[in-house]
């Protein structure tokens, strides 16, 4: 019987430190809400956002072909992909020079959709 009590014991003690760890403002759970919101990253994503929006709109339009607009959005895939990696490595927001690289990147997609 008190080994029963000292095993429940010990499990609810784990329980509560798990929980106590996952409420940790630090730990990569609590981050991963409020690193999406840094002002370097949003901008960041907020600007593939939009872009993405000007490619469904000119597809639409038909001023550019579906094959056209997912060759675009690959390209945005790519930044958006190397953006999450950036952030990664940095405890979940990019540094200027990160922001100032995917910025021109994203400028000269913004460009293919322009001529487009």
């Amino acid at each position: 019987m008190k080994f029963l009590k000292a095993a429940v014991a010990a499990v609810l003690l784990l329980i509560g430190t798990a929980s106590l760890l996952s409420a940790d403002p630090a730990s990569p759970a609590a981050r991963k809400h409020w690193d999406k919101k840094h002002p370097r990253r949003h901008q960041v994503l907020h600007r593939l956002h939009n872009q993405k929006s000007r490619i469904k709109a000119k597809e639409a339009d038909g001023k550019m072909t579906k094959a056209e607009g997912n060759k675009i959005e690959r390209q945005d895939q790519t930044i958006h992909q190397e953006e999450k990696a950036d952030a990664a490595e940095n405890g979940g927001h990019i540094t200027k020079g990160e922001q100032k690289s995917l910025n021109q990147q994203e400028n000269q997609t913004s460009n293919e959709i322009k001529n487009q």
